[in-house]
């Protein structure tokens, strides 16, 4: 790292509808503040995040680049040419922590390889906070994603996740789109051994809340309608 680097900040957003003093630091606000440079999944969201931590910040002086599946090199190289000046950096998802199951992955590190300091600010994570609501293995586990659509290869997949749980204890986390809430869990309570444990957490941190873990024979007898809510499932011993 040089002293006259910038520094790449991993800014979290919320990750439900809700005041950002329930879940985020003070210290957050400043740095967001005094930042100009922004790499962002999406140019209008990451505008609201930015108003939402400082409303009085203005917007029209800020460079954001985009870092999604269209991202231009070229762009980019720009960028961390001007923080090798000194020019200080934001990532920003489109809900909560960036760099995990997120592009922004993708800036770490780049920004690494062109020696530039990277500091993760605090703030809502849906995979830990359901981890740590779960009662599931919080020790050893890990995160897929999403899911395939095929039913077979949904099938196959399953199948491959609970063999982790058996053979290593190892908790499965895995999203699904709002809209296939419902399939997934059907998929779910057809495929997996009675004795699974499955965790649903809905609308992590927002007004609808709700995580429940129970073993998949207990939801097979007692299912419940999935809203069409961000959700993340985990299967577990």
């Amino acid at each position: 790292m040089t002293n006259s680097s910038g520094i790449l900040y991993m800014l979290p957003v919320p990750i439900a509808e809700g005041s950002i003093t329930d879940f985020f630091p003070q210290a957050n606000a400043p740095i967001i503040e005094q930042l100009d440079l922004f790499f962002v999944e999406n140019i209008r969201s990451a505008r609201r995040a930015i108003r939402l931590f400082c409303p009085h910040k203005p917007i029209d002086p800020i460079t954001f680049i985009e870092i999604g599946k269209h991202a231009d090199e070229a762009t980019l190289s720009e960028a961390f040419l001007m923080m090798e000046k000194g020019e200080s950096a934001g990532v920003l998802s489109e809900a909560g922590c960036p760099g995990v199951a997120d592009p922004g992955a993708r800036v770490a590190r780049l920004a690494h390889e062109h020696k530039i300091r990277v500091v993760p600010l605090i703030g809502p994570s849906s995979l830990l906070l359901a981890l740590m609501a779960s009662g599931l293995n919080g020790q050893c586990f890990a995160f897929s994603g999403y899911l395939p659509k095929e039913p077979t290869e949904l099938k196959k997949s399953i199948a491959k996740l609970e063999r982790r749980i058996t053979e290593e204890g190892q908790s499965q986390l895995f999203i699904e789109t709002p809209y296939r809430n419902e399939k997934i869990m059907e998929s779910l309570l057809a495929h997996c051994r009675p004795t699974t444990r499955l965790c649903v957490a809905q609308d992590i941190t927002g007004q609808e809340e709700h995580i429940e873990t129970r073993s998949i024979a207990q939801w097979r007898k007692k299912p419940i309608s999935l809203a069409k809510v961000p959700t993340l499932f985990i299967l577990g011993a």
